[in-house]
């Protein structure tokens, strides 16, 4: 009994995984000395198996051929005929081998394929009895021998650490996790085109950086061999941008990675995908207006809709315009009129009270924000606008015109999340000197400088006179789960970090 006759046999367990390679081994080398190569050469004139699906005219009596090449899903053996499935990135398709139509040769050597290997097929189109399109197949070429089995059709590949470390596996196996990755690729295109058509030019900056600036995250060391220095893998390419704002560049974007050095979870990932854009002579509500109106463009023209379905029958709308809150109204909301009118000793103790992990030896504005991280911004589902920040939390905004405590900036928060942060950027070069001096004196005696010193070219490239300009960072792997509803960050990255097997 073959392989294939084998795993279609009810009740008969399949071989160990490691007994289907030795047999696939020896099939290459039976092929090899029937002057088969196993590992096949180009293909020409396929087209995709979705082309061919379309191009077939039902009620005609002219032949309609179909050239396809995939992988081989299924096979199910019937004397002298097999019915198969083959699969490319536009669908299924089924297939008719017949011995008579094939020769008996050509028969057996369809015959002797495994599920997993790639081939080409050239044949007719029809429609069975049963009413599938099917291609009757004509020449069979190997491109691939696949020398390991697939996971098994029905219990497919349900192991989650599984489906992230051999992401191969998953994408051919659910068509689910296919999806959301296709979904991907059309929301960073549209947003390519949605840029592109607002006059914003795409550019590059340094992923190599001699400072960890543009953001507060612990940055990935490295070592430059050849200008004997340390370096660090950027956090953000926040400074970079704005020199180009110096330079001339009045609408700038980067689509590209960031790295942080810190903790993985179900909205975490150290490697991620950030785009960051900046617009001279706007400011945050410029970049308010752009972000409601991109994300809403990508909902309609990737998905059809803005109300975007989520497990357990959750819904996101999208509907513009979004809402827009003070910080400081949702803190007070939920610690308390008062909050802000207490001593930092009682704020302390009411936040002990909410169940935070705070003492004394917190700094108050972060006993503040653990409130607005832990209590609040899980709830905000819908699409909402938290404005006017601390400045402490923001150094490279610009103060609230009424109150130089607050910068008048934005995070965006959908799904429990933030999705996007924006600012009105600080362009006052004495101003920011001083908000960066203040930043790392402060890091250094919390042990968490990453320098020995703040960023002296950012700061003269300010000195030459930066426009004011509105600036924004949006996480697109996040933006791609709010999208999708995935509901892990792995589920919408390729290749995930995972933990090193021992």
């Amino acid at each position: 009994m073959t392989e294939n006759q084998e795993n279609n046999a009810n009740g008969i367990v399949s071989p160990p995984e490691e007994d289907i390679f030795e047999q696939r081994l020896s099939k290459i080398k039976e092929l090899q000395n029937a002057g088969i190569a196993p590992f096949g050469t180009r293909f020409d004139d396929a087209r995709k198996v979705a082309e061919a699906r379309a191009s077939f005219v039902e009620n005609t009596e002219e032949e309609q051929p179909a050239v396809v090449a995939g992988r081989l899903m299924a096979m199910r053996i019937m004397g002298k005929s097999i019915f198969a499935d083959i699969k490319d990135s536009s669908g299924r398709i089924q297939l008719f081998v017949n011995a008579k139509e094939l020769g008996d040769e050509t028969f057996a050597f369809f015959k002797r394929l495994d599920v997993g290997d790639i081939i080409g097929i050239s044949g007719i189109l029809f429609v069975t009895r049963m009413g599938e399109l099917t291609i009757k197949v004509k020449e069979c070429t190997l491109l691939c021998k696949s020398m390991r089995p697939l996971p098994e059709k029905f219990h497919g590949l349900t192991n989650i650490e599984q489906r992230y470390r051999q992401r191969y596996l998953d994408l051919i196996m659910n068509e689910d996790s296919r999806k959301v990755f296709q979904q991907r690729f059309a929301i960073m295109r549209e947003i390519r085109k949605f840029l592109e058509q607002k006059d914003f030019t795409e550019v590059e900056t340094p992923m190599i950086q001699p400072l960890a600036g543009g953001a507060n995250a612990t940055p990935f060391k490295t070592y430059y061999e050849a200008l004997s220095s340390e370096m660090y893998m950027r956090i953000a390419p926040e400074l970079y941008l704005k020199r180009l704002l110096v330079g001339g560049f009045e609408k700038v974007y980067e689509l590209n990675r960031n790295f942080r050095n810190e903790g993985m979870s179900r909205r975490h990932n150290p490697e991620f995908t950030m785009m960051e854009i900046y617009q001279a002579y706007g400011d945050c509500r410029t970049m308010m207006e752009l972000v409601e109106e991109l994300i809403t463009t990508i909902a309609i023209n990737v998905f059809g809709t803005l109300q975007i379905q989520h497990p357990e029958g959750k819904i996101i709308d999208l509907t513009r315009p979004w809402r827009r809150v003070p910080y400081h109204d949702l803190v007070k909301e939920k610690a308390g009129n008062d909050w802000f009118d207490i001593s930092s000793a009682e704020r302390v103790t009411r936040a002990r009270e909410l169940g935070l992990d705070v003492s004394a030896a917190t700094p108050d504005f972060e006993v503040t924000n653990e409130v607005y991280e832990k209590l609040i911004e899980t709830t905000l589902i819908q699409p909402t606008f938290v404005t006017r920040l601390p400045a402490v939390l923001v150094p490279l905004a610009k103060a609230c015109s009424d109150n130089p405590e607050l910068v008048d900036v934005f995070e965006l928060e959908i799904n429990g999340q933030e999705v996007a942060p924006g600012y009105s950027e600080l362009n006052d070069p004495i101003e920011q000197r001083r908000r960066f001096t203040e930043q790392f004196e402060r890091t250094r005696r919390e042990g968490e400088a990453f320098s020995d010193k703040v960023d002296e070219d950012f700061l003269n490239a300010l000195e030459h006179g930066m426009p004011p300009a509105g600036g924004m960072g949006i996480g697109i792997d996040r933006l791609v789960m709010m999208l999708t509803g995935a509901e892990s960050i792995r589920d919408v990255i390729l290749f995930p970090q995972m933990r090193i097997k021992k």
